[in-house]
């Protein structure tokens, strides 16, 4: 048990419900900011079966507003800043997810410099990193790459992830604050909901529970579990290492059907609309051009993606849950929930 109190930046998310668990299950505080007070009571609803609740508290604030962040910051220990927008489909304005993700960004590091704060961790992603090269690229992706914004198939999610990761690393650098900074880029999250507000992950296995793809495009992710995110977010805070660091949450990378068929392993006749086998790329093609969330894969289609994060693996200690416990644990809570 300790009295340090961890800020946990939109914590009605998928990933940060189970930051908040994690931390409450190794005995911090945890302050959770929210856009509406009216949240605070689905997120003890969500988290009050796993662990005790009372020394959780909530605070208001908006990441497009500057009222609430000096008091949600005032007294904390470290940030998790995981409050971000996500959408599986490409917006009409791109700044309707640019502009939260980096203003907001720097919003709460301004705040936490104001106040004091002594740790600041900020939830990236692999769209930050992986983006915007050659498709015929066969060399590892590492912590030292970035994507290349004026790449092919660079959309408005995986800019605004890049930037705003940038933005907190050059705010780090020209004001250099008392405080230890850390990133940690998951890729493609999976594993066990808390309740019914699920993330963009869940969505994506939804759909193939629900049978809407009748095959797998083949396409390959860099693929983690929530719960393996939320310790390296833990552990980030706590880790004697420089600040600056920049952690991979990934297990491996895997194909739409390497996810695929511990589902139908686990689940059986529950998830008999899961396919088991995978499309040709023309077909995919073709259901782009009604579907937009196929349109948006359409560069990635075939590219086989690999990843090197053993500096990750060594300096946080990390040893990940695979993808054939991820999935399917993603895929039980959807059907437990009734959201299939």
């Amino acid at each position: 048990m300790t009295d340090k109190t961890i800020l946990v930046t939109g914590i009605s998310g998928f990933i940060a419900k189970h930051c908040a668990l994690d931390l409450l299950q190794h005995g911090y505080r945890v302050r959770g900011t929210v856009r509406s007070l009216k949240k605070a009571d689905e997120v003890k609803a969500a988290l009050r079966p796993h662990c005790d609740i009372t020394r959780l508290e909530f605070v208001d604030a908006d990441l497009l507003a500057d009222a609430g962040w000096a008091k949600a910051t005032e007294g904390v220990h470290g940030v998790q800043h995981l409050a971000s927008p996500f959408i599986l489909n490409e917006p009409k304005d791109p700044n309707e997810l640019i502009r939260p993700a980096v203003e907001g960004t720097l919003r709460v590091l301004n705040a936490a410099t104001a106040s004091g704060v002594k740790r600041f961790v900020q939830t990236s992603s692999m769209a930050a990193v992986m983006y915007g090269h050659p498709k015929d690229r066969t060399k590892p992706f590492t912590e030292d790459d970035w994507t290349v914004l004026d790449g092919p198939g660079v959309t408005s999610y995986t800019r605004s992830k890049t930037l705003s990761e940038r933005a907190a690393r050059d705010f780090m650098a020209q004001n250099r604050p008392a405080m230890h900074y850390a990133s940690i880029n998951p890729g493609l999250v999976f594993g066990p909901l808390l309740d019914r507000d699920m993330g963009g992950s869940a969505e994506v296995i939804q759909m193939f529970l629900r049978g809407k793809y009748p095959g797998c495009p083949k396409l390959s992710f860099g693929v983690v579990d929530v719960r393996d995110v939320a310790k390296m977010h833990r552990l980030a805070l706590e880790t004697a290492e420089p600040s600056g660091g920049r952690y991979l949450g990934v297990s491996e990378a895997a194909w739409f059907l390497d996810m695929m068929r511990p589902i139908k392993a686990r689940l059986g006749r529950q998830a008999k609309k899961v396919p088991s086998f995978e499309l040709p790329n023309f077909m995919i093609r073709l259901v782009a051009l009604v579907d937009p969330a196929a349109r948006g894969i359409l560069p990635d289609l075939g590219v086989a993606l690999h990843i090197d994060n053993r500096r990750t693996r060594q300096t946080l200690g990390m040893d990940f849950i695979g993808v054939e416990e991820s999935a399917p644990a993603m895929a039980q809570s959807l059907v437990e929930l009734g959201l299939v």
